[in-house]
Protein backbone atom coordinates (compact mmCIF):
# COMPACT_ATOMS: atom_id res chain seq x y z
CA UNK A 1 0.00 0.00 0.00
CA UNK A 2 1.15 3.30 -1.23
CA UNK A 3 2.34 6.13 1.51
CA UNK A 4 -0.49 8.06 2.82
CA UNK A 5 -0.51 11.33 1.31
CA UNK A 6 -1.57 14.93 2.84
CA UNK A 7 -5.18 14.91 0.96
CA UNK A 8 -5.63 11.52 2.34
CA UNK A 9 -5.38 12.45 5.55
CA UNK A 10 -7.36 15.68 5.11
CA UNK A 11 -9.93 13.60 2.96
CA UNK A 12 -10.48 11.17 6.06
CA UNK A 13 -10.65 13.65 8.74
CA UNK A 14 -13.53 15.76 7.02
CA UNK A 15 -15.34 12.18 6.25
CA UNK A 16 -14.73 10.87 9.35
CA UNK A 17 -16.42 14.43 10.99
CA UNK A 18 -12.75 14.25 13.74
CA UNK A 19 -12.24 17.97 12.67
CA UNK A 20 -9.99 18.94 15.73
CA UNK A 21 -7.71 15.52 14.82
CA UNK A 22 -7.65 17.07 11.52
CA UNK A 23 -6.60 20.16 12.15
CA UNK A 24 -3.89 18.96 14.56
CA UNK A 25 -2.51 16.83 11.45
CA UNK A 26 -2.43 19.59 9.35
CA UNK A 27 -0.54 21.78 11.64
CA UNK A 28 2.35 19.81 12.06
CA UNK A 29 2.74 19.74 8.27
CA UNK A 30 1.07 23.24 7.46
CA UNK A 31 4.61 25.02 7.16
CA UNK A 32 6.02 23.39 4.16
CA UNK A 33 2.70 21.51 2.16
CA UNK A 34 0.47 23.83 0.90
CA UNK A 35 -2.61 21.08 0.79
CA UNK A 36 -1.85 20.91 4.56
CA UNK A 37 -1.96 24.65 5.04
CA UNK A 38 -5.08 24.50 3.15
CA UNK A 39 -6.40 21.72 5.79
CA UNK A 40 -5.85 24.15 8.46
CA UNK A 41 -7.63 27.08 7.24
CA UNK A 42 -10.59 24.41 6.78
CA UNK A 43 -10.59 22.67 10.06
CA UNK A 44 -10.32 25.61 11.67
CA UNK A 45 -13.46 27.09 10.60
CA UNK A 46 -15.32 23.92 10.35
CA UNK A 47 -14.80 23.61 13.99
CA UNK A 48 -16.08 27.27 14.82
CA UNK A 49 -19.28 25.83 12.45
CA UNK A 50 -19.22 22.88 14.95
CA UNK A 51 -18.53 24.30 18.15
CA UNK A 52 -21.43 27.02 17.40
CA UNK A 53 -23.88 24.15 16.33
CA UNK A 54 -22.97 21.85 19.50
CA UNK A 55 -23.57 24.80 21.73
CA UNK A 56 -26.90 25.60 20.09
CA UNK A 57 -28.10 22.21 19.91
CA UNK A 58 -27.79 21.14 24.04
CA UNK A 59 -30.47 24.09 24.04
CA UNK A 60 -32.99 22.37 21.73
CA UNK A 61 -32.07 24.43 18.82
CA UNK A 62 -34.76 23.69 16.23
CA UNK A 63 -36.24 26.14 13.89
CA UNK A 64 -38.25 23.48 12.20
CA UNK A 65 -39.87 22.33 15.38
CA UNK A 66 -40.83 25.52 16.98
CA UNK A 67 -41.43 27.49 14.08
CA UNK A 68 -42.53 25.44 10.16
CA UNK A 69 -44.68 22.70 12.16
CA UNK A 70 -47.24 25.40 12.59
CA UNK A 71 -50.24 25.05 10.24
CA UNK A 72 -49.40 28.08 9.24
CA UNK A 73 -46.35 26.46 7.24
CA UNK A 74 -48.01 23.27 7.04
CA UNK A 75 -44.66 21.06 7.67
CA UNK A 76 -45.57 17.69 9.14
CA UNK A 77 -43.75 17.19 12.52
CA UNK A 78 -40.79 14.72 12.68
CA UNK A 79 -40.87 11.96 15.19
CA UNK A 80 -38.37 12.36 17.24
CA UNK A 81 -35.60 9.55 17.19
CA UNK A 82 -34.39 10.03 20.66
CA UNK A 83 -35.60 12.17 24.00
CA UNK A 84 -32.57 14.73 25.03
CA UNK A 85 -32.25 16.74 28.14
CA UNK A 86 -32.65 20.10 26.57
CA UNK A 87 -30.43 22.93 28.86
CA UNK A 88 -31.71 26.10 29.94
CA UNK A 89 -30.78 28.88 27.71
CA UNK A 90 -30.08 32.80 28.73
CA UNK A 91 -29.31 36.11 27.00
CA UNK A 92 -26.11 36.40 28.36
CA UNK A 93 -24.93 32.30 27.36
CA UNK A 94 -26.05 33.06 23.76
CA UNK A 95 -23.96 36.00 23.58
CA UNK A 96 -20.89 34.29 24.71
CA UNK A 97 -21.68 31.80 21.96
CA UNK A 98 -21.87 34.49 19.50
CA UNK A 99 -18.53 36.00 20.49
CA UNK A 100 -16.52 32.73 20.64
CA UNK A 101 -17.89 32.58 16.87
CA UNK A 102 -16.73 35.61 15.50
CA UNK A 103 -13.20 34.91 17.22
CA UNK A 104 -13.50 31.18 15.69
CA UNK A 105 -14.06 32.73 12.38
CA UNK A 106 -11.73 35.34 12.78
CA UNK A 107 -8.69 32.40 13.49
CA UNK A 108 -9.66 30.69 10.07
CA UNK A 109 -9.44 33.80 7.82
CA UNK A 110 -5.61 34.41 7.79
CA UNK A 111 -4.90 30.73 7.42
CA UNK A 112 -7.31 30.60 4.58
CA UNK A 113 -5.74 33.52 3.11
CA UNK A 114 -2.34 32.36 3.50
CA UNK A 115 -3.19 28.74 1.56
CA UNK A 116 -4.54 30.52 -1.02
CA UNK A 117 -0.92 31.67 -1.95
CA UNK A 118 0.09 27.93 -2.08
CA UNK A 119 -0.12 25.66 -5.11
CA UNK A 120 -2.36 22.54 -4.76
CA UNK A 121 -5.47 21.06 -5.93
CA UNK A 122 -7.29 18.44 -3.35
CA UNK A 123 -10.27 16.62 -4.37
CA UNK A 124 -12.68 16.78 -1.71
CA UNK A 125 -16.54 14.94 -1.73
CA UNK A 126 -18.61 17.96 -0.24
CA UNK A 127 -21.28 15.60 0.54
CA UNK A 128 -19.02 13.57 2.99
CA UNK A 129 -17.95 16.18 5.28
CA UNK A 130 -19.30 15.61 8.40
CA UNK A 131 -20.03 17.48 11.51
CA UNK A 132 -20.58 16.18 14.89
CA UNK A 133 -24.02 18.21 15.54
CA UNK A 134 -25.06 16.86 18.77
CA UNK A 135 -20.94 16.72 20.39
CA UNK A 136 -21.49 12.96 21.45
CA UNK A 137 -18.40 12.53 19.83
CA UNK A 138 -19.13 10.63 16.72
CA UNK A 139 -20.42 12.57 13.49
CA UNK A 140 -22.76 10.12 11.75
CA UNK A 141 -23.74 10.11 8.61
CA UNK A 142 -26.89 11.98 9.45
CA UNK A 143 -24.13 14.51 10.68
CA UNK A 144 -22.80 15.06 6.95
CA UNK A 145 -23.32 17.95 4.61
CA UNK A 146 -25.36 15.65 2.21
CA UNK A 147 -27.46 14.70 4.99
CA UNK A 148 -27.97 18.70 5.60
CA UNK A 149 -28.37 19.09 1.96
CA UNK A 150 -31.46 16.60 1.39
CA UNK A 151 -33.19 17.83 4.56
CA UNK A 152 -32.85 21.83 3.25
CA UNK A 153 -34.03 20.32 -0.43
CA UNK A 154 -36.95 18.66 1.24
CA UNK A 155 -37.96 21.43 3.87
CA UNK A 156 -37.61 23.85 0.46
CA UNK A 157 -39.69 21.76 -1.42
CA UNK A 158 -42.54 21.56 1.23
CA UNK A 159 -42.77 25.38 1.42
CA UNK A 160 -42.49 25.83 -2.41
CA UNK A 161 -38.96 27.53 -2.48
CA UNK A 162 -36.32 27.33 -4.23
CA UNK A 163 -32.98 25.19 -3.57
CA UNK A 164 -30.52 25.81 -6.19
CA UNK A 165 -27.18 27.45 -6.32
CA UNK A 166 -27.45 28.42 -9.80
CA UNK A 167 -30.66 28.27 -11.67
CA UNK A 168 -32.54 24.78 -12.12
CA UNK A 169 -29.06 23.45 -10.60
CA UNK A 170 -29.57 20.88 -7.73
CA UNK A 171 -25.59 19.84 -7.60
CA UNK A 172 -25.60 16.12 -8.36
CA UNK A 173 -21.63 16.56 -8.71
CA UNK A 174 -20.37 16.94 -5.25
CA UNK A 175 -16.53 15.91 -5.60
CA UNK A 176 -14.33 19.57 -6.27
CA UNK A 177 -10.70 19.96 -6.29
CA UNK A 178 -10.18 23.04 -4.07
CA UNK A 179 -7.30 24.94 -4.65
CA UNK A 180 -5.84 28.37 -3.96
CA UNK A 181 -8.88 30.18 -5.17
CA UNK A 182 -11.66 28.46 -3.00
CA UNK A 183 -9.33 29.11 -0.28
CA UNK A 184 -9.48 32.72 -0.78
CA UNK A 185 -13.30 32.08 -1.52
CA UNK A 186 -13.52 29.87 2.21
CA UNK A 187 -11.77 32.98 4.05
CA UNK A 188 -14.35 35.42 2.49
CA UNK A 189 -17.04 33.37 3.84
CA UNK A 190 -15.56 33.14 6.94
CA UNK A 191 -16.38 37.08 7.46
CA UNK A 192 -19.76 36.41 6.02
CA UNK A 193 -20.66 34.36 8.97
CA UNK A 194 -19.06 36.56 11.70
CA UNK A 195 -20.38 39.44 9.93
CA UNK A 196 -23.92 37.95 11.44
CA UNK A 197 -22.92 37.48 14.88
CA UNK A 198 -20.88 40.80 14.71
CA UNK A 199 -24.11 42.38 13.56
CA UNK A 200 -25.90 41.14 16.82
CA UNK A 201 -23.33 41.37 19.59
CA UNK A 202 -23.54 45.11 18.13
CA UNK A 203 -27.27 45.37 19.65
CA UNK A 204 -28.80 44.53 23.24
CA UNK A 205 -31.86 42.30 21.97
CA UNK A 206 -32.69 41.13 25.21
CA UNK A 207 -36.50 41.59 24.66
CA UNK A 208 -36.35 40.07 21.64
CA UNK A 209 -35.02 37.08 23.09
CA UNK A 210 -36.99 37.21 26.00
CA UNK A 211 -40.49 37.30 23.33
CA UNK A 212 -39.45 35.72 20.66
CA UNK A 213 -36.69 32.88 20.88
CA UNK A 214 -38.42 30.34 22.17
CA UNK A 215 -39.53 29.21 18.69
CA UNK A 216 -35.98 28.41 17.76
CA UNK A 217 -35.22 26.95 21.13
CA UNK A 218 -38.38 25.44 22.09
CA UNK A 219 -37.76 23.46 26.10
CA UNK A 220 -34.76 25.72 26.94
CA UNK A 221 -37.22 27.46 29.11
CA UNK A 222 -37.14 30.65 27.82
CA UNK A 223 -40.27 33.55 29.02
CA UNK A 224 -42.71 32.66 26.87
CA UNK A 225 -42.79 28.82 27.59
CA UNK A 226 -43.75 29.58 31.02
CA UNK A 227 -47.46 29.15 30.66
CA UNK A 228 -48.71 26.76 27.62
CA UNK A 229 -50.59 28.74 24.63
CA UNK A 230 -54.43 27.49 24.82
CA UNK A 231 -56.38 30.12 23.80
CA UNK A 232 -57.20 31.03 19.80
CA UNK A 233 -58.14 34.18 18.15
CA UNK A 234 -58.78 33.08 14.52
CA UNK A 235 -57.91 30.09 12.97
CA UNK A 236 -55.98 27.72 15.69
CA UNK A 237 -54.47 26.82 18.92
CA UNK A 238 -50.87 26.73 17.29
CA UNK A 239 -51.47 29.11 14.42
CA UNK A 240 -52.32 31.87 16.07
CA UNK A 241 -49.47 31.78 18.95
CA UNK A 242 -47.00 31.66 15.92
CA UNK A 243 -48.82 34.80 14.47
CA UNK A 244 -48.77 36.40 17.59
CA UNK A 245 -45.28 35.82 18.32
CA UNK A 246 -43.92 36.96 14.78
CA UNK A 247 -46.12 40.65 15.68
CA UNK A 248 -43.75 40.35 18.99
CA UNK A 249 -41.04 39.94 16.91
CA UNK A 250 -41.67 42.39 14.34
CA UNK A 251 -42.10 45.16 17.46
CA UNK A 252 -39.34 43.89 19.47
CA UNK A 253 -37.12 44.62 16.66
CA UNK A 254 -35.99 48.07 18.59
CA UNK A 255 -32.47 47.32 19.32
CA UNK A 256 -30.24 49.58 21.09
CA UNK A 257 -26.60 49.46 19.55
CA UNK A 258 -23.94 49.38 22.85
CA UNK A 259 -21.60 47.75 21.07
CA UNK A 260 -19.97 50.87 18.37
CA UNK A 261 -17.22 48.89 17.84
CA UNK A 262 -19.08 45.55 16.43
CA UNK A 263 -20.79 47.25 14.41
CA UNK A 264 -18.23 48.65 12.70
CA UNK A 265 -16.74 45.58 12.34
CA UNK A 266 -19.35 44.34 10.41
CA UNK A 267 -18.70 47.22 7.94
CA UNK A 268 -15.14 46.47 8.03
CA UNK A 269 -15.77 43.01 7.13
CA UNK A 270 -18.30 43.93 4.31
CA UNK A 271 -15.34 45.86 3.02
CA UNK A 272 -12.59 42.25 3.45
CA UNK A 273 -15.53 40.05 2.02
CA UNK A 274 -15.30 42.20 -1.41
CA UNK A 275 -11.69 42.47 -1.38
CA UNK A 276 -11.59 38.78 -1.18
CA UNK A 277 -14.22 38.18 -3.74
CA UNK A 278 -12.33 40.18 -6.13
CA UNK A 279 -8.95 38.35 -5.44
CA UNK A 280 -10.86 35.17 -5.56
CA UNK A 281 -11.53 35.97 -9.18
CA UNK A 282 -8.12 37.09 -10.01
CA UNK A 283 -6.77 33.96 -8.93
CA UNK A 284 -9.79 31.79 -10.88
CA UNK A 285 -9.08 34.20 -13.72
CA UNK A 286 -4.88 33.20 -13.63
CA UNK A 287 -5.91 29.65 -13.33
CA UNK A 288 -4.71 27.32 -16.57
CA UNK A 289 -5.07 24.05 -15.49
CA UNK A 290 -9.37 22.63 -15.80
CA UNK A 291 -9.52 20.20 -12.69
CA UNK A 292 -13.05 19.58 -11.08
CA UNK A 293 -13.78 23.16 -10.82
CA UNK A 294 -16.14 24.35 -7.59
CA UNK A 295 -16.14 28.07 -9.61
CA UNK A 296 -14.70 27.30 -12.69
CA UNK A 297 -13.77 30.55 -14.94
CA UNK A 298 -15.19 31.28 -18.12
CA UNK A 299 -12.34 28.88 -19.68
CA UNK A 300 -12.79 26.08 -17.32
CA UNK A 301 -15.30 23.30 -17.88
CA UNK A 302 -18.16 23.53 -15.39
CA UNK A 303 -18.72 19.72 -14.08
CA UNK A 304 -22.40 21.03 -14.58
CA UNK A 305 -23.65 22.35 -18.11
CA UNK A 306 -26.05 24.84 -16.07
CA UNK A 307 -23.16 26.24 -13.74
CA UNK A 308 -20.67 27.29 -16.88
CA UNK A 309 -19.25 31.20 -16.60
CA UNK A 310 -18.75 33.14 -18.94
CA UNK A 311 -17.24 36.25 -19.64
CA UNK A 312 -20.16 38.78 -19.01
CA UNK A 313 -21.07 36.92 -15.49
CA UNK A 314 -17.30 37.93 -14.33
CA UNK A 315 -17.79 41.42 -15.68
CA UNK A 316 -21.04 41.97 -14.46
CA UNK A 317 -19.96 40.47 -10.97
CA UNK A 318 -16.94 42.54 -10.28
CA UNK A 319 -18.71 45.74 -11.66
CA UNK A 320 -21.72 44.89 -8.52
CA UNK A 321 -18.53 44.85 -6.16
CA UNK A 322 -17.86 48.37 -6.83
CA UNK A 323 -21.59 49.74 -6.60
CA UNK A 324 -21.94 47.69 -3.36
CA UNK A 325 -18.61 49.14 -2.01
CA UNK A 326 -19.59 52.50 -2.67
CA UNK A 327 -22.78 51.93 -0.93
CA UNK A 328 -20.99 50.39 2.13
CA UNK A 329 -18.26 53.74 2.23
CA UNK A 330 -21.28 55.71 1.80
CA UNK A 331 -20.49 57.19 -1.14
CA UNK A 332 -23.02 55.74 -3.14
CA UNK A 333 -26.46 56.18 -1.29
CA UNK A 334 -29.12 53.98 -0.70
CA UNK A 335 -32.89 54.67 -2.17
CA UNK A 336 -35.65 55.30 0.47
CA UNK A 337 -38.88 54.77 -1.39
CA UNK A 338 -40.82 57.55 0.66
CA UNK A 339 -38.01 60.32 0.24
CA UNK A 340 -37.35 60.90 -3.72
CA UNK A 341 -34.31 62.51 -4.59
CA UNK A 342 -32.75 61.92 -1.06
CA UNK A 343 -30.26 59.49 -0.36
CA UNK A 344 -29.93 57.06 2.81
CA UNK A 345 -25.90 57.40 4.07
CA UNK A 346 -25.51 53.67 5.26
CA UNK A 347 -21.77 55.14 6.47
CA UNK A 348 -23.03 57.54 8.45
CA UNK A 349 -26.14 54.86 10.22
CA UNK A 350 -23.20 52.65 10.99
CA UNK A 351 -21.46 55.27 12.65
CA UNK A 352 -23.77 57.58 14.60
CA UNK A 353 -27.26 55.47 14.61
CA UNK A 354 -28.22 54.59 18.37
CA UNK A 355 -30.53 51.90 17.44
CA UNK A 356 -31.70 48.95 14.84
CA UNK A 357 -35.23 49.57 14.18
CA UNK A 358 -35.91 48.06 10.68
CA UNK A 359 -39.87 49.05 10.82
CA UNK A 360 -38.84 53.26 12.02
CA UNK A 361 -35.97 52.68 8.81
CA UNK A 362 -38.67 51.29 6.35
CA UNK A 363 -41.30 53.78 6.93
CA UNK A 364 -38.87 56.44 7.13
CA UNK A 365 -38.32 58.02 10.46
CA UNK A 366 -35.15 56.42 11.72
CA UNK A 367 -33.72 57.63 8.16
CA UNK A 368 -34.45 61.01 8.65
CA UNK A 369 -30.95 61.64 9.97
CA UNK A 370 -29.08 60.15 7.75
CA UNK A 371 -30.85 61.19 4.39
CA UNK A 372 -28.95 63.70 2.13
CA UNK A 373 -28.70 64.84 -1.18
CA UNK A 374 -26.00 62.94 -3.79
CA UNK A 375 -25.51 59.71 -6.18
CA UNK A 376 -27.84 57.34 -5.22
CA UNK A 377 -28.03 54.08 -6.16
CA UNK A 378 -31.10 52.72 -8.57
CA UNK A 379 -31.64 50.21 -11.48
CA UNK A 380 -28.86 51.53 -13.49
CA UNK A 381 -26.17 50.74 -10.79
CA UNK A 382 -26.90 47.21 -11.02
CA UNK A 383 -27.96 46.96 -15.15
CA UNK A 384 -25.10 44.72 -15.72
CA UNK A 385 -26.29 42.09 -13.12
CA UNK A 386 -29.64 42.47 -13.51
CA UNK A 387 -29.10 41.95 -16.87
CA UNK A 388 -26.78 39.07 -16.41
CA UNK A 389 -28.07 37.05 -13.51
CA UNK A 390 -31.58 38.30 -13.78
CA UNK A 391 -33.98 37.10 -10.84
CA UNK A 392 -31.33 34.50 -9.81
CA UNK A 393 -28.56 37.62 -8.69
CA UNK A 394 -28.92 36.21 -4.70
CA UNK A 395 -28.02 32.62 -6.09
CA UNK A 396 -25.59 33.56 -7.61
CA UNK A 397 -24.03 35.73 -4.52
CA UNK A 398 -24.27 32.90 -2.29
CA UNK A 399 -22.15 30.67 -4.76
CA UNK A 400 -19.73 33.29 -5.91
CA UNK A 401 -19.17 35.11 -2.51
Amino acid sequence: MGQETTADTLRQHLYDGRLADGRAAMEALAEDDATAAFGLGVFTLLEGVEELAQALYVHGFNPQGGILVSPFFGMPAEEQQETREIEPLTYAVLRGYLEAFSADMDTAMPLLEVAGAGDFAVEIDVSKIRIDIDGDGAASEAESVGAFWAMAAGMGQQLDMGTGVAPDTELPETVFAFDGSDAVWLAGYSQVLASQSDFLLAHDFETFFNTALHRLFPGAGLPMESRQSEGALFMDRDTDALLADAIAMIHTINWPITERGRLLAVQERALRVLDLSRRNWDLILAETDDNREFVPSPYQTPLIADMAINKAMVEAWLETLDVTEAIVRGELLLPHWRYPGLGFDLSAWVENAERTDFVLLFTGFDALPYLQEGEIADAEAFAAANRVFGGSIWNYALWFN
